[in-house]
């Protein structure tokens, strides 16, 4: 029984290696899909909330809400900082190029409407709304905002958007005992709130369509 348990302890690393490596790599993460937006992070913060909700540590959530919104608002802030670097350009950029390249002319159109009469608040609820942050923040870099005004404005969004996706990650870990099963819930939460505003904006259009027939 003792050498079992031994070679378990020696299989299993300790919590503490386990932080060591998942904070960082969350961190990364994170940044990384506020870069290139094709990873979910949303997704990744629900389910790290999840695994440190399930720790001994009595602070962990609280770090992976300081990790994932910090990484988001560095991501967000070197985006945004290379696209202004392709709007003072001549040439442009690849990053401004990429960042036009996902954001469709009506949502743009749009998100220039709502930031011209609300301003920043707009800039705070567009991390909120899935698919919504690139449209506003190309339509600040159209607006030619300082990145100290950007900034200001992308703080909370991003300490807006780790609470929600840690409160999805807290509720789909309370569902289930066990980590792997709240990590599942989460991510299915998480792509259906990702996917009702789409759903809905598809409906929205079929109606007129089908209504002009």
């Amino acid at each position: 029984m003792i050498r079992l348990t031994a070679a378990v302890t020696t299989v299993v690393p300790p919590e503490s290696t386990q932080q060591a490596v998942g904070y960082p790599s969350l961190f990364l993460l994170v940044l990384i899909g506020a870069l290139v937006p094709v990873v979910p992070t949303g997704a990744l913060v629900s389910s790290a909330t999840v695994v440190a909700a399930h720790r001994t540590a009595p602070f962990a959530p609280a770090l992976v809400f300081v990790t994932a919104s910090l990484a988001a608002f560095c991501g967000d802030v070197a985006l945004y900082w290379l696209g202004r670097r392709g709007i003072g350009s001549k040439n442009g950029s690849r990053w401004l190029e990429a960042i036009r390249s996902r954001a469709p002319e009506d949502r743009l159109a749009q998100a220039q409407q709502k930031l011209a009469e609300h301003g920043v608040a707009v800039l705070v609820l567009s991390r909120l709304v899935p698919a919504g942050r690139i449209p506003v923040m190309l339509a600040c870099l159209l607006a030619r905002w300082p990145l100290r005004r950007f900034c200001r404005g992308n703080l909370p969004a991003c300490l807006a958007w780790a609470v929600t996706y840690q409160l999805i990650g807290l509720l789909g870990g309370a569902l289930f005992r066990e980590p792997w099963e709240g990590v599942a819930a989460a991510v299915l939460l998480t792509v259906l709130v990702s996917a009702v505003p789409s759903v809905w904006r598809r409906l929205r259009r079929s109606v007129p369509a089908q209504r002009s027939r």
